[in-house]
C-alpha cells in the first residue's frame, strides 16, 4: 500500500451512491487541504454499468453543489482489497457482497459509509428507482456527513 491511504466506495451498478460518496469525498479533502494523504475511487458489486458515467439525477445533485466528477463505472477486483485500507458498502446487501469477493489474509477495513453518520443514518439507500432527484440529494447529505465525520478521527 502506498503513502496515501486510499478509500473505495462500492455500491450495486456504480451509477449513483458509490461515485456520489466518492466525488463528495475527494471535495472534501480539497476544501481541507489533504489530497496528499489519501486517494479515492469506486466500484460496482456488478457489473452491468461498466464504462457509464454516473446517473444523470447524480450528476445534477453534484453539480447543484459545486461538486465535480469524471468517474467512469467499474466492477470491483482482486486489487482493490490491496490498494484501498477502507472499503465502504452502502448497504448491507453491497457488505455481504464486497466479503464474499475480500480475498483471505485482506487487512483492509470492510464497512458501512454510515457508520459515520452522527444522525445514525447507517443505510444509503438506492435512489436508481425513484423519481426526481430527491432520494439523490439525501445521498448527497448523508455522504457529506459521514466523509467529514470519517476524516474527523484523523485530525
Amino acid at each position: 500500500m502506498s503513502e496515501k491511504k486510499g478509500v473505495l466506495f462500492v455500491c450495486l451498478g456504480n451509477i449513483c451512491r458509490s461515485p456520489i460518496a466518492e466525488a463528495v469525498f475527494s471535495h472534501v479533502l480539497k476544501q481541507r487541504g489533504l489530497e496528499e494523504k489519501w486517494f479515492t475511487d469506486s466500484a460496482a458489486t456488478g457489473n452491468w454499468h461498466s464504462g457509464h458515467r454516473p446517473d444523470s439525477r447524480a450528476l445534477t445533485v453534484l453539480r447543484r453543489h459545486g461538486v465535480h466528477t469524471d468517474h467512469r463505472a467499474r466492477q470491483i477486483c482482486d486489487e482493490d482489497f490491496d490498494r484501498f485500507e477502507y472499503i465502504f458498502g452502502m448497504d448491507g446487501n453491497n457488505i455481504d457482497d464486497i466479503n464474499d469477493e475480500k480475498p483471505r489474509g485482506s487487512k483492509c477495513v470492510v464497512e458501512l459509509l454510515g457508520k459515520y453518520d452522527p444522525q445514525k443514518q447507517t443505510i444509503i439507500k438506492d435512489p436508481y428507482y425513484g423519481s426526481g432527484d430527491k432520494g439523490f440529494e439525501t445521498n448527497y447529505e448523508q455522504c457529506l456527513r459521514c466523509c467529514n465525520a470519517f476524516l474527523d478521527q484523523f485530525q
